[in-house]
């Protein structure tokens, strides 16, 4: 086994989602795909030359932005796809990812990943769930903007971000701070201001605690 695909072959094994291909389907599948190290700012554009790329992000974390307004649409951590929704959805997709740190992706065109969606259904179905969850948070967040106001849709979200984004440390969940207010802001319909403020209370309220690198949450058992 040619050391590159031995790499990408590690590389897949941490997705969840093609644990159920087997050995030899997923070398043949890191035959198609490009492997390459990403840095911080770097864009991932998910239309490229008229052809459609899907990601797989090995480590790091990167956000989606909206290719019309600019805006953040959610953050995506290690471990998962995105680009993913032409695959099921005809039109283009036009939005772009910007990576937050350093990390490494692969990535394959549309009609290579189609090829093996096809000889795989279980691989497909389980596509179609993982992007179900994400539109799910896309429609409690538009659901959000009915039912509370700008304060408890800024901690939630925050709160949410350092559960999945961080680690244990003895009593504190640690995140990495890579979200500006304004990511924050587009993520919760707010004004970059009304976030600043809100985080700034939070902290003075013990909730959380915060600076340029990292983000925890205090006292979890409060949470």
């Amino acid at each position: 086994m040619h050391m590159k695909n031995v790499t990408k072959f590690w590389f897949l094994e941490d997705f969840n989602l093609m644990k159920k291909m087997g050995r030899m389907k997923l070398m043949q599948l890191c035959e198609l795909l490009e492997m390459t190290t990403i840095s911080k700012g770097d864009e991932l554009h998910f239309n490229r030359d008229d052809q459609q790329v899907i990601f797989f992000l090995k480590s790091g974390t990167v956000k989606v932005v909206s290719a019309e307004s600019q805006q953040t649409k959610y953050v995506i951590k290690k471990g998962n796809i995105f680009g993913e929704l032409p695959l099921f959805d005809e039109t283009p997709d036009h939005d772009k990812a910007i990576a937050l740190e350093e990390g490494v992706i692969c990535f394959i065109e549309q009609p290579q990943m189609k090829e093996m969606l096809d000889q795989f259904p279980s691989l497909k179905n389980d596509l179609l769930k993982f992007n179900g969850l994400r539109i799910r948070k896309l429609e409690r967040r538009l659901s959000d903007l009915l039912y509370k106001d700008s304060k408890t849709r800024i901690q939630e979200y925050i709160l949410d971000y350092v559960r999945s984004f961080g680690t244990k440390e003895a009593e504190l969940i640690v995140a990495k701070n890579l979200l500006t207010h304004a990511d924050v802001a587009s993520l919760t319909n707010t004004s970059r201001q009304t976030v600043s403020n809100v985080l700034s209370s939070l902290r003075k309220e013990g909730v959380i605690d915060y600076n340029s690198k990292t983000i925890q949450i205090i006292d979890t058992k409060k949470q």
